[in-house]
């Protein structure tokens, strides 16, 4: 492991995978960065909403995704969004499609293994700055996105490293977890989150032959995937969706450098879905840990007058990390 990836500890009262992944999004109060907004529009008649981290001159730009209902507005956004900033760096930050300020004009969204829209947006930036050295990290869905891109493209990419963190690299075996236990209450979250974007959506998705009334009677994600995703994005079914869009079996093809953070006790996943060595090529650098949930790592850390207020560890390391991956 490099030198720059101080080994993740959780804070000791926050050491469970449920308390890591519900305090992350209660305990962090991060203050939103300032950024500056752009429409792209896209050849298919559709729109991103993009928001933009100006930085100096020339310095490494970072693509920023986000994972299912998230947008700049969650708290992991915006601890990366000020780590980068401390480091001089400039961001990018990508609202997938009907995931910014207003929803998008086609019946079609994103998923975790839509990647053209990522293409679109490297492109762009490829042709605006061309000596510009560009970088992206992606969480959970957005994560997905980012290896399974980098898998696909081998070295033809623009990208020169990448930050993966909390992947459902197996997206089966992840919608099977949220199943059960007490992975169910993220499961009826990303549930209550989505049906309000699909009821608003009723008209342009009912004229795309999707059943809306279905999709908001799905229980499961299975359910919702079989029956909005699949459909909508052309699978024939929720397993030939998850078949095809998960981003493992890129990750032995990956050619430029990608830091995976993972945390074997993800409650949106089960430990066998971590990576190991064997699974990855040698350009891709495995930081698995025991701890951290999903999307978590909260570590300890100092508050006024020397109180106790945990931190996030991914607005650390991993950001050293991909800040030495851009200017080495």
């Amino acid at each position: 492991m490099s030198s720059l990836l101080r080994p993740f500890v959780p804070a000791a009262p926050l050491a469970g995978p449920h308390a890591q992944t519900l305090w992350s999004g209660l305990l962090l109060r991060p203050q939103a960065v300032a950024t500056r907004p752009e429409r792209l529009e896209l050849p298919d008649g559709d729109f991103l909403d993009l928001a933009w981290l100006d930085g100096p001159r020339g310095a490494p730009l970072v693509v920023v995704l986000h994972g299912m209902q998230g947008s700049i507005a969650s708290p992991y956004a915006r601890v990366v969004l000020a780590g980068l900033r401390e480091r001089g760096l400039r961001a990018l930050f990508v609202h997938f499609r009907g995931c910014g300020p207003t929803p998008n004009r086609l019946a079609r969204g994103y998923h975790s293994g839509e990647t053209e829209d990522l293409g679109t947006v490297l492109e762009v930036l490829r042709a605006r700055e061309p000596e510009t050295r560009l970088g992206a990290i992606g969480f959970s869905l957005g994560g997905n996105v980012l290896v399974k891109h980098l898998g696909e493209t081998r070295g033809a990419t623009p990208l020169t490293a990448g930050v993966a963190v909390s992947v459902p690299f197996d997206l089966a075996a992840c919608a099977e977890a949220l199943d059960h236990g007490a992975a169910r209450m993220y499961r009826g979250w990303l549930l209550r989150k989505t049906f309000p974007l699909v009821r608003a959506k009723r008209a342009v998705l009912e004229q795309a032959g999707i059943d809306v009334d279905g999709i908001l009677a799905a229980r499961t994600m299975r359910d919702l995937d079989g029956r909005l995703t699949a459909p909508l994005h052309g699978f024939e079914d929720a397993d030939d969706y998850y078949r095809r869009a998960s981003a493992g079996p890129y990750l032995r093809s990956v050619e430029r450098r990608c830091l995976v953070v993972h945390a074997r006790d993800d409650p949106f996943m089960t430990p066998a879905v971590a990576p190991v060595t064997e699974q990855v090529s040698a350009s891709v650098e495995l930081a698995v840990s025991a701890h951290g949930g999903h999307v978590g790592f909260l570590e300890a850390g100092r508050g006024p007058f020397g109180a106790l207020r945990p931190r996030s560890w991914l607005g650390g390391p991993p950001l050293d990390w991909l800040q030495h991956a851009l200017e080495a």
